[in-house]
């Protein structure tokens, strides 16, 4: 089962709308694109969810050492500033941008991109559909981005300002600058 896409450009969503959407379709995996689409995304399975899983543990691991900043799961979705609200299987944001936001703001979806994702590519997903959605994320400010394509044995790294970086598996991620000390190995993949 692969996303299904709706095309609402010309019905218009508010980002009102699109949070009561979600609320009253929970059982739905729901996203906006940047240019509006509506995104059904299907579940995952057990090795992806796992996968998925040992991603979130890692960084959330890593983030209690340091407390820098809040981790996020799958199930949280992003309002980006240039458009689209989406959730990466792993996100991070720095303490001082989170708590800049206000209680309304981080109860809802947050207003705010992520300052590191994470996207693990499962058998349902396109991966040119990743690929639009991680630029969506640089071009709302991410300055760190990770797409790990296990199918084809590779990683894509997403960089502020800079061309994508592909490196193949199994390999050891750092979490350079953003991340201060955090490494992701992925020799299990």
């Amino acid at each position: 089962m692969t996303a299904v896409i709706l095309n609402l450009d010309k019905v218009g969503l508010t980002d009102e709308q699109f949070y009561i959407l979600c609320q009253v379709n929970q059982n739905w995996n729901l996203e906006r694109t940047a240019k509006g689409e509506l995104v059904i995304m299907p579940p995952v399975g057990g090795e992806s969810g796992q996968r998925e899983a040992d991603l979130i543990t890692d960084l959330n691991l890593w983030n209690r050492q340091t407390q820098l900043g809040v981790v996020f799961s799958s199930s949280t979705i992003f309002s980006l500033p240039n458009g689209g609200d989406r959730s990466p299987d792993a996100a991070w944001i720095k303490n001082d941008r989170w708590n800049a936001l206000t209680d309304k703001q981080k109860k809802g979806f947050p207003p705010i991109c992520p300052d590191f994702v994470i996207e693990l590519r499962s058998q349902s997903d396109a991966l040119q559909s990743l690929q639009v959605k991680m630029q969506e994320y640089l071009n709302s400010g991410l300055s760190l981005g990770w797409l790990i394509d296990p199918q084809n044995n590779q990683v894509f790294i997403y960089r502020l300002n800079q061309a994508v970086e592909i490196v193949q598996l199994p390999a050891k991620l750092l979490g350079e600058n953003i991340l201060p000390g955090f490494v992701l190995n992925l020799s299990r993949f």
